[in-house]
């Protein structure tokens, strides 16, 4: 009985990943559409609807992290080791636009999502890290 409730509950925190992981696909998706809003309408219409993302970019930029901290036990880790790989591609593309950004146009409220972006990065090597050290 009690491997069969094991069971059940794995497959609900694997459900609950496969959730996560579906939000942040489409939280990722919303930012590049929006970033690429501005200049597609400055093409079409000759002036630009809406501006460069700021501040926005620095809110998405906080799912991964966020994801990290609510899969952070050993356990759900393991489930959410195969789809690391999406927080690190949507981590990397935050760092790219908001680095560029704050080169280039001084956006201060970009700062969150650099900050969010290398916390992200250092702590799917924490948890790598971490779950090499519990395999020996």
């Amino acid at each position: 009985m009690t491997e069969k409730a094991e069971t059940y509950a794995s497959a609900q925190t694997q459900e609950r990943i496969d959730k996560s992981l579906t939000v942040l696909k489409i939280i990722l998706l919303a930012a590049i559409v929006r970033s690429a809003a501005g200049p597609v309408t400055e093409d079409f219409l000759g002036d630009a609807v809406i501006g460069l993302p700021t501040w926005e970019w620095s809110l998405c930029a906080l799912t991964p992290p966020a994801l990290l901290l609510l899969h952070r036990s050993p356990e759900k880790w393991k489930l959410l080791s195969y789809d690391a790989i999406y927080l690190q591609t949507a981590a990397g593309l935050y760092l790219a636009y908001a680095t560029a950004f704050i080169y280039f146009r001084d956006g201060w409220s970009l700062w969150i999502a650099v900050v969010a972006s290398v916390a992200t990065f250092a702590g799917v090597w924490w948890l790598k890290r971490r779950e090499h050290t519990h395999a020996r």
